[in-house]
C-alpha cells in the first residue's frame, strides 16, 4: 500500500479511535473519582447518623451526595455517547472495508483470468520477442515482473483486509457488550439516586419537625457571626492604619534625606491599590496567595461544608440566613491548620470559643469555633501548621467557621481551597 494511502488511513480511521479511547479513559477516571467522593460521604454520613438528632450537616452531605450521583449519571451518559460514536465509526469502517474487499477481489479475479488466458511460456516469449528492439524487450520483461508482483500484492492486500475486517467485527461486538455493561451501571446509579432523594426527604422532614430549635441555633450563629465579623474588621482596620502610618513615616524620612528633590523631579510611581502591598514582602505574599487559588488546602483534615458562603435557605423549612464564610463540620477536637504562610495578628474569644486571624499580605483568613489554640499573636505560621482544635456543635460533631477576607471585605473561600 503506498505511503500516502497509509497516512490517509491512519488520519481518518485510527486517530479518531485513539482520541475516543483517550476520552473514554478520562471519563472512567472521572467516574472513579466521583465514586470515591460518594463512598467517603456515605461513611461520614453513616457516622453522623448515629446521632438520632438530624442536623444541617447531614442535609448538606446528602445534598452533596445527590449532586455527585447526578454527576456520575451524566458521566455515564458521556461514556455511552463515546461508545456509540465508536460503534458508528466501526460500522462505517466495516462497510468501507467490505466494499474495498469486494473491489479487490474483482480486480484480482480479472488479473487471474488474464494470467490464465496467457499462461503458456510461448505467449510470454512471444510477447517479449515481438519487441521492436532490445530496450523495448527489457521494458516488456520488467512489465511482466511488475505485473506478477502486482498480483502477489493484490493477494496480500486482500488477505490483510480480510484480517482487518474480522478484527473490526470482533471489536464492534466487544464495544456493544461494553455499552450494555455501562447501561446496566447507569440503571444502578439511577436507582441509587432515587433512594438518596428519599433519604434526603426523610432528613428534611426531621429538620422540619425541629425547626424552632434550629431557628434558635441559627439565630445564635448569626449573633456570633456578627461578633466575629466586627472583631475581624476592627483588627484588619488596625493593621491598615499601622501600614498607612509606616508609609507616611517612610515618605517623611525620604523627604528629609533628599530635601532638594522637588515634586517635579520626583519619579512617578504607581501607588499600590492596597496598603498591604506597599512593601515588597506584602506584594509577594499577596501574589503567591493569589497564584494558589483553587489549590489551597482545607483548614481541617476531614470535613464537609455544612453551610456555604453567602445567602442560604434550608430546604423544606422557612430557615434562611447569610453566612460570612464556610461553616465546616469535622470531628470533635479535629486539627485546624493554616491554609497558607502568614502572620497571626489576633487570637480572641467569641462566645466561649477561640478565633484566630492570620494575615497573608492583603488577604486574611479567620478560623473560629476552636476549643483550644496552639499559636499566639505576632507568631509567623506556615502552610499546614496546626493552629488549634475544633470545638463541637449542638449535634455533637466538630465544627469551625472559616472566613476569607480581601482586606476587610468578606469573599467566598470555596473557590480558593481544593475541591473535596
Amino acid at each position: 500500500m503506498p505511503r500516502a494511502l497509509i497516512l490517509l488511513f491512519i488520519a481518518f480511521f485510527l486517530v479518531p479511535g485513539v482520541r475516543a479511547q483517550q476520552s473514554s479513559d478520562d471519563l472512567k477516571k472521572q467516574q472513579q473519582e466521583i465514586q470515591q467522593e460518594i463512598n467517603e460521604l456515605k461513611r461520614t454520613l453513616a457516622a453522623t447518623q448515629k446521632n438520632k438528632k438530624a442536623g444541617l450537616g447531614q442535609l448538606a452531605m446528602i445534598q452533596k451526595k445527590i449532586k455527585l450521583r447526578e454527576r456520575a449519571i451524566n458521566n455515564i451518559n458521556d461514556q455511552i455517547n463515546v461508545i456509540q460514536s465508536t460503534i458508528n465509526l466501526s460500522r462505517t469502517e466495516i462497510t468501507r472495508l467490505k466494499e474495498e474487499l469486494d473491489t479487490l477481489k474483482v480486480r484480482y479475479e480479472k488479473s487471474i483470468v488474464y494470467a490464465y488466458k496467457n499462461r503458456t511460456n510461448y505467449d510470454f516469449l512471444n510477447f517479449i520477442f515481438s519487441a521492436s528492439n532490445f530496450n523495448d524487450a527489457l521494458k516488456r520483461l520488467e512489465y511482466l515482473k511488475s505485473y506478477r508482483a502486482y498480483r502477489e500484492q493484490q493477494a496480500s492486500i486482500i488477505q490483510n483486509t480480510q484480517v482487518l475486517l474480522q478484527n473490526k467485527i470482533v471489536g464492534l461486538e466487544a464495544t456493544r457488550r461494553q455499552k450494555d455493561e455501562v447501561l446496566q451501571k447507569q440503571e444502578k446509579e439511577k436507582v441509587a439516586l432515587v433512594d438518596e432523594r428519599k433519604e434526603k426527604d426523610e432528613i428534611v422532614n426531621k429538620l422540619r419537625s425541629r425547626e424552632k430549635e434550629l431557628n434558635k441555633e441559627l439565630s445564635a450563629k448569626a449573633k456570633a457571626d456578627r461578633k466575629l465579623r466586627d472583631a475581624v474588621a476592627a483588627a484588619i482596620r488596625r493593621e491598615m492604619a499601622k501600614e498607612a502610618e509606616l508609609a507616611k513615616k517612610k515618605e517623611a524620612s525620604n523627604a528629609v534625606t533628599n530635601p532638594n528633590t522637588s515634586a517635579a523631579t520626583k519619579p512617578t510611581t504607581n501607588k499600590p491599590k492596597s496598603v498591604f502591598t506597599a512593601t515588597p514582602e506584602g506584594a509577594i505574599t499577596s501574589d503567591n496567595f493569589e497564584k494558589n487559588k483553587g489549590r489551597l488546602p482545607w483548614p481541617v483534615e476531614n470535613g464537609n461544608i455544612k453551610i456555604h458562603y453567602g445567602l442560604y435557605a434550608i430546604e423544606g423549612t422557612s430557615l434562611k440566613g447569610n453566612n460570612p464564610g464556610l461553616t465546616i463540620e469535622t470531628s470533635v477536637n479535629g486539627s485546624v491548620k493554616s491554609i497558607f504562610d502568614g502572620d497571626v495578628i489576633n487570637v480572641f474569644d467569641i462566645d466561649g470559643n477561640w478565633a484566630i486571624l492570620i494575615q497573608h499580605g492583603k488577604y486574611f483568613t479567620s478560623y473560629s469555633g476552636l476549643s483550644s489554640v496552639n499559636v499566639s499573636k505576632g507568631e509567623k505560621v506556615k502552610t499546614g501548621q496546626l493552629l488549634g482544635k475544633a470545638g463541637s456543635n449542638d449535634e455533637g460533631n466538630g465544627e469551625i467557621e472559616f472566613l476569607l477576607m480581601l482586606e476587610a471585605k468578606n469573599i467566598n473561600p470555596e473557590p480558593w481551597i481544593k475541591r473535596k
